[in-house]
């Protein structure tokens, strides 16, 4: 149904997009999202948690609907969140939004993010009258419940009924194979009846050493037991330690709010065969959010860490820019390190999402309906699966889930049959109506899809001065385009980017300074192997922003 869900979206329909895990609900966003961007329409892309968001390169709904720490909003917060002039904008120029990982929102937020819309657009059709596309799955995961209101579930709110959903329940499993045992165990969770062949099956996996030649992910329920894993795993290889401190520029509160919310690391402690797990998307399609690899070496001038990917080689590491911003868009903080963290042990709510070729799994101190059925549901076949042991709770996922999942299909066949009632020239129409409603006037579109992102760039660089302003046109962070640009003028060694260079900076003056650096020979200021450390050509410089040390450099 991917291609049928597809049609239902590009025709504007809100959309309730759902399935077990591995059928392909994240893949379908993606193309929609291309399918809009190609046409000049920027969607804003949700999510409940900072991890969740940054697999599709968005923002939490808290940050992105300026909700602050409430549990309750009155009809007064409404309308001051309405009616911001900081969010306005962004409300005004809003048309389209994507929110995945539904199931970890609450009720109360989700009819929230509709008043504040019907009042902010003037509007009072259901979310001020735009494409609503919600993403998620609810046998996974449910929002934290507070307080003793029983509805849990965002379904559960007045404003689902209202918005009209079109159902798409995907059945199809790409992450499992159709005929894969941990299929037969998913479905048996999923149907609330544990058969004795699933716990055969399972019972078969306790202990199991698997076939295969890297470290398997292990998975635990509690922090506690993934930190001290992933330092005795560190301990025991006997290379050399590098270690990569971040860089930060704004305020502290803001910076520790980033920690808070993702997974970027403040020190970063690596040795040759360390295995590692990707926590940010490469927008080159190298890596996402929840790849493992090992580390297989250092780069010589870089000191980059060169990690080795299962099925695709090793691939030298940058350094990337993890951002917060306010609800203008405005960067209020920052930080540079490189996307990796140590993967050895995660815990089991911050794999929803990831794709595991392998995993070793501890269940037995499950303590959340749902958590067993992410856990088990991230590797790819039973041969990738070791469990450490598990208990009753870990085949168990909400009961009030199990009583509405069959309205939940039912209500998919409906959106088929309405789908299938229009043929392939009324599809068509519904689609370009669509587009030329929600279009913006003036935009720049790009035709072929199959150009490289990057050689996107390369084809915009022209038009701007400055690379905030080619970022902001791109969507993408000023750290991605330097990453663009400097894959472009490589395989084009006529390319010229100099308009872009910061204006008032010397770049000759700058080249000096690194000459000056080598000829001092100063060993404070080289990294172990040889290289200048970035810090020293700022110190000499008197530049304390390392974003735009970085942004410098790309012209020497």
């Amino acid at each position: 149904m991917q291609a049928t869900t597809l049609d239902i979206l590009k025709m504007g329909e809100n959309v309730f997009l759902t399935g077990s895990a591995g059928t392909g609900k994240t893949h379908i966003l993606k193309e929609y999202i291309n399918y809009l961007r190609d046409s000049g329409i920027f969607p804003s892309i949700l999510a409940p948690t900072g991890i969740a968001a940054s697999l599709l390169n968005g923002k939490t709904i808290h940050s992105f609907f300026a909700l602050g720490i409430r549990d309750f909003f009155s009809d007064e917060d409404i309308h001051d969140i309405a009616t911001n002039p900081r969010l306005r904008k962004r409300f005004k120029e809003l048309k389209v939004l994507i929110i995945d990982e539904v199931s970890m929102i609450s009720p109360t937020i989700f009819s929230v993010m509709d008043k504040v819309l019907q009042i902010a657009k003037k509007n009072d059709k259901p979310f001020g009258g735009i494409q609503l596309i919600l993403s998620g799955d609810f046998f996974q995961l449910p929002p934290i419940s507070r307080g003793n209101d029983d509805k849990r579930f965002a379904w559960q709110s007045p404003s689902w009924k209202e918005a009209d959903f079109k159902t798409c329940y995907l059945t199809k499993k790409y992450r499992q194979n159709q005929e894969n045992l941990i299929t037969t165990i998913l479905d048996n969770i999923r149907e609330g009846v544990i058969s004795q062949e699933a716990r055969d099956i399972l019972d078969s996996r306790v202990g199991k050493s698997l076939d295969i030649d890297f470290s398997p992910t292990k998975l635990y329920t509690h922090n506690i037991d993934v930190d001290s894993e992933n330092q005795k795993e560190l301990n025991k290889l006997d290379g050399k330690l590098h270690t990569y401190e971040y860089f930060k520029k704004g305020s502290e509160a803001n910076v520790e709010r980033m920690f808070k919310n993702s997974l970027v690391q403040k020190i970063l402690c690596l040795k040759k065969d360390t295995v590692v797990m990707f926590i940010k998307n490469d927008i080159d399609g190298n890596f996402v959010n929840g790849t493992t690899g090992k580390v297989v070496g250092f780069e010589k001038t870089t000191d980059n860490p060169i990690v080795e990917i299962p099925g695709k080689g090793p691939l030298i590491v940058d350094a990337e820019e993890f951002t917060y911003e306010n609800e203008e868009g405005e960067i209020l903080a920052s930080i540079t390190q490189y996307p990796l963290k140590l993967a050895w042990a995660i815990t089991i709510h911050k794999s929803q999402g990831m794709t595991l070729n392998a995993a070793e799994i501890d269940l037995s101190r499950t303590f959340e309906t749902g958590q067993g059925y992410v856990a088990l549901s991230r590797v790819r076949d039973i041969d990738g699966l070791s469990l450490k042991g598990y208990n009753e709770s870990s085949l168990q996922v909400d009961g009030l889930i199990l009583k509405i999942d069959g309205r939940i299909k039912a209500a998919s066949d409906k959106s088929l049959a309405m789908i299938n009632s229009h043929n392939k020239a009324e599809l068509d129409e519904a689609k370009e109506k669509f587009i030329k409603k929600i279009k913006p006037k003036e935009v720049t579109t790009i035709k072929d899809k199959k150009i490289s992102t990057y050689l996107i760039t390369k084809e915009l660089t022209s038009k701007h001065t400055k690379l905030k302003e080619l970022a902001k046109e791109r969507g993408f962070t000023v750290d991605t385009i330097i990453n663009h640009i400097k894959k472009a003028s490589k395989e084009d060694k006529e390319f010229d980017f100099s308009h872009l260079c910061p204006k008032g900076v010397d770049i000759n003056h700058v080249k000096k300074v690194k000459e000056d650096i080598l000829k001092e020979g100063n060993s404070d200021n080289f990294a172990a192997n040889g290289t200048i450390k970035m810090v020293a050509i700022m110190n000499k410089l008197g530049i304390t922003d390392y974003p735009k040390m970085k942004e410098i450099l790309l012209f020497c």
